[in-house]
């Protein structure tokens, strides 16, 4: 199925009160995990892609914190977003903690742990954008932050966070180019 990003959608996040800037990130984060499901020959859920990534940060309108995840993700569920959405909201926070990530980090102790391709592919996706916006690889040679993904996660501390974020990140990136549909 085809999913176009909707004009509603960017309405609701701005209503919310996510600066702008935060938004042009989530437009770029969503476009670019939309481009990389279609690369993919796995039966994807489009929207739930598209408009998991339009609102992974939410929250952002109320904090850039760490919980920013957490207050996206109940703020999501009172605009009526489906719970597919609202927990890659929640979870998308250094792509998907373990329980004792969690109490580490002051956060409700669970498992928010990535259980999908599509929430895999946004947190995938957010990864690459902030890569690009960061100006790590040129605007325009997109493809260079995919394929130095691992060796930029090595070398920049900031995107790999730690020994068992970094091993999630790389996790998503071998799982995810190995479904590229490479034809």
């Amino acid at each position: 199925m085809d999913y176009m990003i909707q004009d509603s959608d960017v309405h609701l996040l701005r209503k919310a009160g996510v600066p702008e800037d935060d938004i042009k990130h989530c437009l770029k984060v969503a476009e670019k995990a939309l481009e990389i499901a279609l690369r993919t020959d796995a039966g994807l859920d489009m929207e739930t892609i598209g408009r998991g990534a339009l609102f992974h940060d939410l929250g952002k309108a109320v904090t850039h914190d760490i919980e920013h995840g957490m207050i996206g993700a109940d703020m999501g569920k009172k605009l009526g977003l489906p719970q597919a959405i609202t927990d890659i909201m929640e979870k998308h926070i250094r792509g998907g903690l373990t329980k004792d990530e969690a109490f580490e980090l002051g956060l409700p102790v669970k498992d928010y742990s990535l259980k999908t391709l599509e929430e895999k592919i946004i947190i995938y996706a957010d990864r690459l954008v902030d890569i690009v916006m960061d100006g790590i690889v040129a605007i325009g040679s997109e493809s260079d932050a995919e394929t130095g993904f691992v060796e930029i996660l090595k070398n920049h501390l900031r995107y790999g966070k730690n020994e068992k974020t970094l091993g999630r990140y790389l996790s998503y990136h071998k799982e995810i180019q190995g479904l590229i549909n490479r034809g």
